[in-house]
């Protein structure tokens, strides 16, 4: 009879470099995404971006919650991560049922690369705000999550590269909340200068030029 204990001892190395595969695998996927909602994270989101504007039609969104803030003053930071993590996954259903992808940018705010039809983009967007506005259960309340949004269509910046699609609907997405309205197109009258692509006094931005 054959002694298998050679063919096993022969197979360990080829085990252990599968095991090692497997691991470090899972570890790059957990490290493109934010633990939290389970989105891409700003990182693997903007690499995906960067390939998904090379195809024809895809427009960049941006939202952020309003007075996020007061809800983790009022309810405690538990409630407030139950809320973001409500708001991603009825954003990546959105950004799925849209052919595209969402990720979360870092605190209340979110990205998406998805296809919509310009002529009914209000259309689209406001059934992306009626499902970000049914309540959410934290504890014993409800809360309506209430978010701006602003986004750059193909026609906005036609050609333009991620970062100055990224700009306009950053832009845009501030205008609509300081004109206290839900969504803004980025053809519309932007009112916030930025640097490199993000508004002034956000995170990141320490210096900045007026909007050219």
């Amino acid at each position: 009879m054959t002694n298998p204990l050679p063919h096993a001892l022969a197979a360990l190395p080829l085990l252990g470099w599968f095991i090692h595969s497997l691991w470090l695998s899972r570890r790059l996927s957990a490290a493109r995404r934010d633990p939290l909602t389970g989105l891409a994270t700003r990182a693997a989101f903007t690499a995906r971006a960067h390939r998904a504007l090379r195809r024809p039609g895809a427009s960049v969104l941006l939202l952020d919650l309003d007075r996020f803030k007061q809800v983790n003053d009022t309810f405690g930071h538990a409630a407030g991560d139950a809320l973001l993590t409500a708001v991603g996954e009825r954003l990546a259903q959105w950004s799925a049922d849209h052919d595209g992808f969402a990720g979360r940018l870092g605190g209340d705010e979110f990205a998406a690369v998805v296809h919509v039809d310009d002529e009914r983009a209000s259309a689209h967007l406001a059934d992306l705000s009626r499902r970000l506005s049914e309540p959410v259960q934290l504890g014993h309340r409800a809360v309506v999550p209430r978010a701006s949004i602003g986004i750059c269509r193909p026609t906005d910046r036609p050609s333009a590269p991620l970062s100055k699609r990224l700009r306009a609907a950053d832009e845009a997405m501030y205008t609509a909340k300081s004109l206290g309205s839900w969504w803004r197109p980025a053809s519309g009258h932007n009112t916030y200068a930025t640097a490199n692509g993000r508004r002034v006094g956000r995170p990141g931005t320490r210096h900045a030029a007026p909007t050219p």
